[in-house]
């Protein structure tokens, strides 16, 4: 074989890792093990509280924090578990897109702006209420075999249901701001740079992570397995382009469903893996439970898959997709760690979200309490049993809905 055969073969393997898609079922297992790993060191995977830290730190800049009962002396992100994960996650993806060449400065239609910003608010309002979105309201809490995470699944359906009508409704009534701006391609020689800075920034993070490591400080010590395990959740999302929103909406919009397997598959390895851990007493499972079973999860997930479809991404997803460069899922984002603020401010005043604890040690809200299906059923076997038996009525759904396109909208 040739010097130049040996280094087309290098090529071609770069292409096929590092630039073509990898497939959902292959993101999703990866998501997996990085959140079984972090269950495996006592923490678990969330979102919403590092979005809301980011709010409440604008909250207090903008002087609303004492009106809200915002407390001046707020973690710093880096400080802050969920917070340090969401930038990291970001870095990760926009690794990914560097690497990929994928990396741009995406602008949507004035309009979208709009619809970003309502959408970023009503997930706020909607994690809020079910003590957090896609990743802590539905998937931590299936895999911390909580029926909140049930709860919140079927909010998310009808969520997004509602809003794709909604949307569907705007996109044939509303001519303004629906005209697409120009693109603002990179040159040539930047596009060719983007890899090599891709490789800057995973040795920055390198760096960063051992630093941190080595501290003395045991707090900084503790949160360095938090750097690499967010930005391998943002290069694997990226790659897998996986996505709770799409996974949700989809299938009532286009009848595809492969994100929507995949994520089954994830909850299907997930879940006894963790059972395992949690059997070992290797993490409390209460951690990743909100106190908002049945009420909150419920609701909140209506408002988020409402908010979810208007802002072009969940959680999750608005992350990656902002280290991408999509400007329309940065305003979103804002508005998702602003409205949780606010919403997280009001709804405790009112009463609805003050956390208590019951005789029985467990959290409790005005709308729901912490809910473990271990300790409700007597043990594991009618947890899973059931959890499975959604898993596969969902799975035969979808598969019908994909034959038939009974269900979709378009």
């Amino acid at each position: 074989m040739s010097d130049r055969a040996w280094v087309q073969g290098l090529r071609e393997d770069f292409q096929q890792v590092l630039v073509e898609p990898w497939s959902p079922y292959i993101g999703a297992i990866l998501m997996v093990l990085v959140v079984l790993g972090l269950m495996m060191a006592g923490l678990f995977w969330g979102i919403f509280g590092g979005m809301k830290l980011f709010g409440d730190w604008f909250n207090n800049l903008i002087g609303l924090g004492p009106l809200l009962g915002i407390k001046p002396d707020l973690d710093t992100p880096l400080m802050h578990r969920m917070a340090l994960m969401n930038m990291t996650l970001v870095l990760g993806a926009c690794t990914a897109a560097l690497i990929s060449r994928q990396f741009g400065i995406y602008r949507p239609p004035k309009l979208e702006y709009v619809w970003a910003a309502l959408g970023g608010t009503a997930m706020g309002l909607g994690a809020t209420l079910a003590g957090g979105c896609t990743t802590g309201g539905f998937f931590t809490p299936l895999v911390h075999a909580s029926p909140a995470g049930w709860a919140m699944w079927l909010g998310l359906l009808l969520g997004a249901v509602i809003g794709l009508k909604a949307l569907l409704w705007t996109l044939e009534n509303i001519a303004w701001g629906m005209s697409p701006p120009r693109p603002l391609p990179f040159s040539a020689p930047v596009q060719r740079a983007m890899p090599w800075l891709a490789l800057v920034l995973l040795g920055l993070l390198l760096v960063w992570t051992v630093n941190w490591y080595d501290s003395p400080d045991e707090k900084l010590r503790a949160r360095a397995i938090l750097i690499p395990a967010g930005f391998a959740l943002g290069f694997i999302m990226h790659r897998s382009r996986l996505c709770f929103a799409r996974a949700f909406r989809e299938p009532f919009m286009t009848a595809e469903t492969e994100m929507t397997k995949a994520i089954i598959v994830a909850l299907a390895v997930a879940m006894p893996l963790a059972a395992l851990l949690f059997a070992a007493k290797v993490i409390d499972p209460y951690l990743g439970i909100p106190p908002t079973f049945w009420i909150g999860s419920l609701s909140g997930g209506l408002i988020f898959g409402i908010g979810m479809v208007f802002a072009g991404g969940c959680a999750s997803g608005s992350l990656w997709r902002m280290g991408e460069g999509h400007l329309k899922l940065w305003v979103a984002g804002f508005f998702f760690a602003w409205g949780g603020s606010v919403s997280s401010a009001l709804l405790k005043h009112s009463g609805l979200m003050v956390t208590d604890v019951n005789i029985d040690g467990l959290e409790f809200t005005a709308l729901g309490t912490q809910t473990y299906l271990p300790d409700l059923l007597g043990g594991w076997s009618w947890p899973l049993a059931i959890s499975f038996a959604i898993l596969v009525v969902w799975y035969l759904w979808l598969r019908y809905n994909e034959s038939t396109g009974r269900f979709t909208l378009l």
